[in-house]
This record gives structure tokens, sequence and C-alpha cells, in this order.
């Protein structure tokens, strides 16, 4: 295991995206994420400080990480969070300043988003599964609709691009609005994303023949555009296509993240941190490496980076969702981190 340079795997990968959990609660119920009651939080004196945070943070940035992305639960529900992205934006890795981002339910984001801009914020993924009132309420058991909207027109009128919106695309549940919501995305000046249904629920009920596929996305969507695909994705979750059709601007996008049916593992730059200090090296990754003991006691800054390689080091060619031996992880994705 190399001891400084980038961040590299035993496959070749360079890592430059770190995904930080703010914390494990959310202001939504979605029914693909968590239980209506009886969610067990983690523990407050687990959580991460801010000033933990940020050390993690300057370590992997000094290694090589230029991209950190704030995730959840709903990362806006931690009330140091302003402090903590205008922290992150402070930092520099070899190649320049680092970028912040954020994934978001949105619904405080109306009365948030001019200080996460003045503090740094470069860009910003808004999740909406659905445009129909009564579907938002039974799908995230909370009717909150209005509030994701006012977010995301903020968004839009905020200038902050690129702006993308993130859909789970669940059969008999939203599959008959993917040409809607690609249309709500055009008109907000943002890119709809679509994701497939993933095994990262809390229940472990995830069927995968329940699952809208890639290609089922595609299909729907070329009966109103017609898609060109979008060369040069490097290590973006998303594959993108140009959109020429109706009501498509010039330079119109849409994205698939398809995990299960068109796995993009070979590129990965990705590790996370959830909110209670373990490292993950796969957001499918049945194993951890804990920080907490290094941030807590009386480790180097050294011994910090050391934990980081050694679990870039350990990370898999891939998540094997499509193995017999697969394993769900054990936490839920609130408690891993998008």
């Amino acid at each position: 295991m190399p001891d400084s340079g980038p961040l590299l795997d035993t496959h070749g990968r360079v890592h430059r995206d770190l995904r930080i959990s703010l914390t494990d609660r959310c202001s939504l119920r979605c029914t693909y994420c968590m239980p209506e009651q009886g969610v067990e939080w983690l523990a407050k004196s687990s959580i991460l400080s801010t000033d933990e945070i940020v050390r993690v943070a300057q370590a992997a940035a000094d290694a090589g990480i230029t991209t950190f992305r704030l995730t959840g639960g709903e990362p806006l529900l931690r009330r140091d969070v302003v402090d903590v992205v205008r922290r992150l934006a402070r930092l520099k890795s070899p190649d320049g300043p680092v970028q912040v981002a954020m994934t978001t339910n949105g619904i405080v984001l109306a009365s948030m988003l001019d200080d996460l801009i003045d503090a740094g914020l470069s860009r910003l993924n808004i999740s909406i599964d659905t445009l129909r009132r009564d579907r938002f309420a039974a799908l995230t058991r909370r009717d909150r609709l209005d509030d994701v909207l006012a977010g995301i027109t903020a968004a839009a009128e905020s200038g902050l691009r690129p702006l993308k919106l993130n859909t789970v695309a669940m059969r008999g549940v939203n599959d008959d609005e993917m040409v809607d919501l690609v249309r709500f995305a055009l008109d907000h000046g943002a890119e709809l994303r679509f994701i497939e249904q993933m095994p990262l629920d809390a229940g472990h009920t995830w069927d995968r023949s329940a699952m809208v596929t890639r290609d089922e996305i595609l299909a729907a969507l070329g009966t109103r555009w017609r898609l060109e695909p979008v060369p040069g994705r490097g290590g973006a979750p998303a594959e993108r296509w140009r959109l020429h059709g109706p009501g498509a601007h010039e330079g119109a996008t849409v994205g698939v993240i398809a995990s299960v049916t068109a796995p993009f593992c070979g590129a990965c730059d990705r590790l996370r941190l959830t909110a209670d200090g373990q490292l993950r090296n796969c957001l499918f990754s049945t194993h951890e490496f804990d920080l907490l003991p290094s941030l807590r006691g009386d480790a180097s800054d050294v011994v910090v980076e050391d934990v980081l390689r050694r679990c870039i080091w350990a990370k898999l060619p891939g998540h094997a969702i499509n193995d017999p031996s697969f394993l769900q992880p054990d936490r839920g994705m609130n408690a891993i981190g998008g």
C-alpha cells in the first residue's frame, strides 16, 4: 500500500470523491429507505463534530480528494451545516480548491440556500420521486411536497449550476411519471437523474423483480425524446443522454444511475464517511474502517491518513449485487450516507 501520493486501490482506481454523512436523521420516511417508526438512531455521542469532520477532510484533500458531497439522512437537519460547508470550502487539494456539493430532500432548502451559497456550496442535488401530492405523502409518509417544490424553485432561481434532481424509479409507484419528471426538471434548468432502486432499505425487503431497470427508463423516455449518449463519463455514477425533441432546450440532458443492471464499479472514485466516523469504500460494503479511535485519541494526522489509505486499498473490484453470494449491508441508506 502506498503511503503517499494519490488515494489508489489495488485495481488502479484513483479516488477523488469523499461523501460525508452529517446525520442519520431525516425529515421524511421514504418507504425504500426507512421504516415509519422504530428507527434506531445513532448515539449522539458517536456523531462526528465539525472539527472531526474537517480533520478527516483535510487529510483526504491533502491526499487528492477534490470533491466533498454532504449527505445524510438529511444534511440540512444538522444545526451547524452552514459552518461545515464554509470550513470544507476553504480546503485545497494538490490540484487546487475543492468543491463542496450536497444532496438534500429540499424541505428546508428555501430558507437556507443563500447562506449555503455564501459559505461556498458548489453543487446541489435535490431528491424528488413524484410530483403528485397523494403519492408523495404515501411514499415519504409526510405531506411536505410543497416544501420540496419551494426548495427546487429557490435552487433554480439561485443560478447554482449544475442543478440535479434525483428520482428513484419504482414500479407501480412512479414509473408512469418519468416523462413528467424530466419535463419538470427541464422547466427548472435542472437535469433529472433516475436511480435504479438498490438493496439499501432498512427492512431488507428489496425485490429485484420489482425494480425499474435502466433499459425500461430509457424506453419510456424514448417515447417522448430522441436520446443521444453523452461521451466522457469518467468516474461519474450517472450515464447521461442529450434530449432532442419537444420542450428540450439546447444542451438538455437526463441521467440514469444503474447500479444494479449496469454497474460502474470499474471507474468508481468514491469513498464514504458515515456520521459516526466509519469509512466505507463501497456503498454496499459489509466492512467499515473505524476512525473514531484515531480522531478522539491522541493519534496524529498521519494515522488518520493511514486509515483512509487502508480503507481504499481494501476496496473490492465491484459490489457483486448480481452474484448469488451478495449480502445486503446491515445499515440502511440513511445511516450509510448517499
